[in-house]
């Protein structure tokens, strides 16, 4: 069996475009953490998002995605999202096979890459309450700018059901 190849930044827009969701980039510098993008707050409005790739002992995955700087206890989240066991972070393999991206570029568009519903996906409901979501588009040097109720449009038209939950402390 051949292993599909990670669908790009090109291949989201296009996508997104054919489910006429209106979105704008903002190409950067590649950013690996929260710290490092905080430069670019200025030139992008609306709400940025932090992104926890994590699982339980009976390897689910879940990515919970909050605003930037929202806090998520680790030890109490599992209740929340329906977490068999506490969480721990997932390991990049996974992540990579499940979502198509490196540690440093997770985002919640990378619902485009996971087929096989691997990964249930949380947003925080704090978070959705802004009314553009930002999010890296499959790589960390670029930041795409859509609606919130888009972010849900999209993710249904990969397959999944998100979760709009407050995770947040």
């Amino acid at each position: 069996m051949t292993e599909a190849k990670p669908k790009n930044k090109n291949d989201l827009f296009a996508f997104l475009d054919g489910l006429g969701i209106a979105h704008s980039t903002h190409e950067h510098a590649p950013v690996f953490t929260v710290a490092e993008s905080v430069s670019l707050r200025d030139a992008i409005p609306g709400g940025h998002t932090k992104n926890l790739f994590v699982k339980d002992k009976k390897d689910q995955f879940f990515l919970l995605t909050v605003e930037e700087h929202a806090v998520v206890d680790l030890k109490t989240v599992h209740g929340l999202i329906g977490a068999a066991s506490k969480v721990s972070f997932g390991k990049a393999e996974k992540l990579m096979e499940y979502l198509g991206v490196i540690p440093g570029a997770v985002t919640a568009f990378g619902a485009i890459n996971d087929m096989d519903n691997n990964v249930t996906f949380v947003l925080d409901a704090d978070l959705m309450k802004e009314d553009i979501v930002n999010c890296h588009p499959l790589s960390n040097d670029a930041t795409t700018s859509i609606a919130s109720a888009d972010l849900i449009r999209f993710m249904e038209a990969t397959g999944h059901k998100p979760l709009v939950l407050k995770v947040t402390s």
